[in-house]
């Protein structure tokens, strides 16, 4: 009897709290679907722009196996892969072609490959003989998936670990009484964020030294820019994670409460930074990497690390991080109202 009694108080106890029961039950189901809709995404196909092509090789190379686009100059075309609206193009001069590929991602360079080897392999018995040349505008045969990928990992780690201690941190502020305590004084709510921001804000600056510093100089992942240009992405993405962090750590009663936003905040997070191509993704779905911090911020970092851009590329990501984190930090003072209240 009593060890009845037992479990009958520990499941009345688990279904009164509703966030584990979605941790056990939800959670899953979320993460499998994400898992699903990624990886049975549409087919990658790459866009290839072709200049001066003689008439009687276009038929061959308009092929299923890539979306062709003519161009009457080099200059254009090239114009258009660094602003990653082609992932290649190719320029035919007499018995010479050039594929010039944009680089970033090994893996639609890959497609690429394969698909001008199928078409070469298929033009008339008169071109045969034709030369083939390979360049880059980015990156490099070398380039591994870990090189392409490093600089979205980099954000990814700074972004989940400052969103879990500093809400951990803030969730033991308010739960230890020194929160209620600086409530109930003069000073003004947003004096209260602020202070903890900068006060946690010191250590996020200290880790996003050294995530960055490693990831360059001991992983050696390419570095084609500015090293602090990509440093202060990832402070300005640490910051953006420490006030999402703070913000939910006040719908939390516990740590464990505060753990149980992972699989519900960081997981997406992941899956639309940027890890995967959301082009290939259904339009359903893929709106939700622009409400994805760590999208902006992987994006400026693979400019700034793999296409070696600067300030003036990716000024636009930098602003919708430091407009994240300006929301965050509003919404925390909306919702200390409610203590204060209290």
């Amino acid at each position: 009897m009593r060890v009845r009694a037992l479990a009958i108080r520990i499941i009345q106890q688990f279904f009164h709290d509703k966030r584990s029961i979605a941790l056990m039950f939800v959670a899953p189901v979320l993460i499998l679907t994400l898992l699903s809709l990624v990886f049975n995404a549409k087919p990658l196909v790459p866009d290839v722009g072709l200049v001066n092509v003689p008439a009687q090789m276009k038929t061959v190379l308009t092929n299923d196996g890539a979306d062709v686009h003519d161009y009457s100059s080099e200059a254009s075309a090239k114009a258009d892969l660094k602003e990653q609206n082609l992932d290649a193009y190719v320029v035919f001069s007499g018995k010479v072609a050039t594929l010039t590929v944009e680089g970033s991602d090994p893996v639609v360079t890959q497609s690429v490959m394969k698909w001008t080897q199928q078409s070469m392999q298929a033009l008339p018995q008169a071109t045969e003989q034709m030369q083939f040349d390979t360049t880059y505008l980015h990156g490099s045969k070398d380039m591994t998936m870990f090189d392409s990928f490093g600089a979205v990992l980099v954000g990814f780690f700074a972004f989940f670990f400052v969103f879990l201690l500093a809400g951990i941190s803030f969730l033991r502020e308010r739960t230890g009484g020194t929160l209620e305590r600086l409530i109930c004084s003069p000073m003004r709510l947003w004096e209260i964020v602020a202070g903890y921001v900068i006060g946690f804000g010191v250590f996020t600056v200290v880790q996003s030294i050294i995530i960055s510093t490693y990831s360059v100089y001991v992983l050696d992942l390419p570095m084609e820019g500015s090293f602090f240009l990509m440093l202060l992405v990832t402070l300005l993405l640490s910051f953006t994670a420490l006030t999402l962090g703070v913000l939910l750590s006040a719908f939390a009663n516990n740590e464990l409460q505060m753990i149980q936003f992972i699989p519900f905040v960081i997981v997406p997070a992941l899956f639309f930074s940027g890890l995967f191509d959301l082009d290939l993704m259904s339009d359903w779905i893929s709106w939700i990497g622009v409400i994805d911090p760590l999208n902006y911020a992987a994006d400026a970092m693979k400019d700034i690390m793999v296409r070696g851009y600067g300030l003036s590329e990716i000024y636009p990501n930098l602003l919708v991080l430091i407009a994240f984190s300006l929301l965050f930090m509003s919404l925390n003072i909306l919702a200390l109202r409610k203590y204060r209240k209290g």
